[in-house]
């Protein structure tokens, strides 16, 4: 694949996490785009959708991997910690669609 079509797809998954994924604080959804961390996601995930390698394991230790700032630094949160139990779901579920469809 070339890096404009991986590039493309990327930013597919980015558009798509962004979208349906996000973070909850005290009940308030700040979806993963609006945080910034979508391409962030789909840039470490797309390597397991591309090896037919992808796995809710996988997925989840990608999530406790990345590392969300808070406080202007004071604090780093796994994105894991942050993202309700519907949410890691619904990536996972949408990351798998994607792999089917390609």
């Amino acid at each position: 694949m070339t890096n404009l079509t991986t590039t493309q797809a990327i930013e597919t998954i980015a558009a798509k996490i962004g979208e349906s994924v996000y973070i909850d604080i005290t009940k308030w959804h700040l979806y993963l785009a609006e945080a910034h961390l979508h391409t962030k996601v789909a840039e470490k995930v797309y390597p397991l959708i591309e090896n037919h390698e992808l796995s809710e394991e996988k997925v989840l230790s990608i999530l406790r991997d990345i590392k969300v700032p808070l406080g202007g630094g004071k604090l780093e949160v796994s994105l894991m910690d942050l993202l309700p139990t519907q949410c890691q779901e619904t990536l996972i579920d949408l990351l798998q669609e994607h792999q089917r469809n390609q």
